[in-house]
């Protein structure tokens, strides 16, 4: 598969009142065409300023990121950013939701409205498009956060930890539903989580950072024997136990 992203010795420094701090050193990984990657680590190591890096929107103060050959050198309408929170608007209806992105950017065709139509059949929320935000719940609203990002058509989704917000047993449903999708519309996609096992459960390979300044540590390749694999399905495979473990491990955390 070709490298749709290329991430070169990033390195990230900020100033605090305290003075200088490295949050990021000499980072690099790649994402395949096609591929699901986790990123995990210690809390406070940097995961989610790696993503927005990589997203463009914030710059490294050094090393490189490349989209499909490119040098990212600001916000990229390839890239698709999905946030722990939902942010739907309360007063928009599902599908004027979904269809915002499209808005902003002046590119609302009838093609454009007619992939939003075909998205909400397909993952069953065409009923619901002309209700509101607060008519569903909390796995339907993440499931049109990515249809809204979807819609858009960007080669490569990032996701910063998008159920944190969830329960548990909300949580491992939409879990399912996001990689259905993903997978269905055959979507590169990287997902950063403080979840070991949804880090697994997801991803072809999980890229572990250290503790800050972060760096990768590891990069696990995930190959478990599951027929007609799914986040759910995942966690009964017999390898899942040893990758949780070895991750585990690699994270260094003392309570």
């Amino acid at each position: 598969m070709n490298r749709l992203v290329e991430v070169h010795n990033v390195g990230m420094k900020y100033q605090s009142l305290n003075g200088e701090i490295t949050a990021l050193e000499n980072i690099n990984f790649s994402v395949r065409d096609g591929e699901f990657v986790s990123i995990v680590g210690p809390s406070g190591c940097g995961k989610s300023t790696l993503l927005s890096i990589i997203s463009g929107l914030v710059p490294s103060t050094s090393g490189t990121v490349s989209l499909c050959g490119e040098r990212v050198t600001g916000a990229s309408r390839k890239i698709g950013y999905m946030l722990q929170k939902d942010h739907l608007f309360d007063w928009r209806t599902i599908y004027q939701n979904v269809m915002l992105g499209l808005e902003i950017r002046k590119a609302v065709t009838p093609e454009a409205k007619e992939y939003a139509l075909r998205l909400l059949k397909t993952y069953g929320l065409y009923e619901f498009k002309n209700k509101y935000p607060n008519q569903l719940s909390g796995g339907m609203r993440q499931r049109v956060a990515l249809i809204r990002t979807l819609v858009t058509d960007p080669q490569i989704l990032l996701l910063d930890e998008p159920f944190s917000a969830l329960d548990y047993q909300t949580r491992l449903v939409v879990n399912d539903d996001i990689y259905a999708i993903i997978k269905k519309e055959n979507r590169t996609a990287l997902l950063v989580t403080h979840d070991i096992s949804e880090s697994i459960s997801m991803a072809d390979r999980v890229v572990l950072l250290s503790k800050r300044p972060g760096t990768v540590k590891n990069i696990c390749e995930i190959q478990l024997s599951c027929d007609n694999r799914t986040p759910l399905s995942a966690r009964e495979a017999p390898e899942f136990q040893y990758y949780f473990q070895e991750i585990w491990k690699g994270l260094d955390v003392h309570v």
